[in-house]
């Protein structure tokens, strides 16, 4: 796949992915299936994870030495936890500082502001050739043994360009996200941080938070015998990794906070409405529920998406 604009003497570029799980790993089979790399180089600490990502197809070699990863990079993409993507930026950027041309940063992360005040502390401004990112794509397997090719087709990827960004850099990250079948598109920092507490953020903490209240329940035993397919459907999630997600609420503990206590009180007017035997206040939050999820599962059709 050869690219146009500033970024066309690397035609196909080396894509270094730093952190090599579910979506590091699908990312990099996409590319090396789709030829937009010219290769796609894996980091990490674990040896055994990153040779069993050559041994799947889906990188072409590792490193477990981070200044050749960065060395070896037209495009670095940052797959780590959201924590650890906060680290290598501090350790990755101060590096790069006095290279004429440094490679493309991109991130995967679920939080972008977190990320934005560490780059720009350390670089003391946003780096021009930072272009921060996020797939709304996903699974509760993780490592690098769920790597899926196909993970990102017909799913919305969002940057979050800022003006300080080089065009040419964030063009080449859209290029890329489109090469494996995305929907690239574009959302401020903070507006992104909001939704995402929204619609992701605050439902994984819901699952996890609804499967612990059970398991320590003394019916468990019971509960869990009997639970039936709403339960099974709500709390999939609740599966993901926890470490993943324990990093995603600290660093967007605001609109986290904000999303969890807009709940709160929602969950207290219905509590209220069942206490008080109020039929009509129920049925009025159920069918507004219905209709918008309905309409959510449409538009999902409408691109062609599942809806469970």
């Amino acid at each position: 796949m050869a690219l146009s604009g500033a970024e066309g003497a690397t035609a196909r570029p080396t894509v270094v992915v730093l952190g090599l799980g579910l979506i590091g790993g699908s990312l990099a089979a996409a590319l090396r299936g789709n030829g937009f790399a010219a290769a796609c180089i894996g980091w990490g600490h674990r040896e055994a994870s990153l040779r069993r990502g050559v041994e799947l197809g889906v990188i072409d070699r590792y490193t477990l030495v981070l200044e050749d990863a960065v060395d070896a990079a037209d495009i670095l993409v940052i797959a780590t936890p959201t924590l650890i993507a906060e680290e290598m930026l501090e350790r990755i950027l101060p590096r790069l500082r006095d290279r004429p041309r440094p490679p493309v940063i991109t991130d995967v992360a679920s939080v972008k502001g977190s990320l934005q005040r560490t780059a720009e502390r350390v670089w003391g401004a946003m780096p021009p050739r930072l272009v921060l990112g996020h797939p709304i794509a996903g699974s509760e397997r993780s490592g690098v043994e769920a790597s899926n090719a196909e993970l990102f087709a017909r799913h919305r990827v969002i940057l979050t360009p800022v003006a300080a960004n080089e065009p040419s850099a964030v063009e080449l990250v859209r290029a890329m996200w489109a090469s494996t079948g995305a929907e690239v598109v574009d959302m401020a920092v903070a507006d992104h941080d909001r939704v995402l507490a929204a619609t992701s953020h605050l439902p994984h903490v819901l699952a996890y938070a609804l499967v612990d209240a059970l398991a320590r329940s003394d019916a468990s035993d019971d509960i869990f015998r009997f639970a039936a397919g709403g339960f099974r459907d709500f709390t999939r999630i609740a599966s993901s990794d926890p470490v993943m997600w324990r990093d995603i609420a600290i660093a967007n503990r605001p609109a986290l906070l904000q999303s969890m206590d807009l709940f709160a009180a929602h969950l207290d007017e219905l509590r209220a409405a069942i206490e008080a035997g109020d039929g009509d206040a129920l049925l009025q939050t159920f069918s507004r529920a219905k209709a918008a999820r309905d309409e959510f599962a449409a538009l999902l059709a409408a691109r062609g998406q599942s809806v469970t």
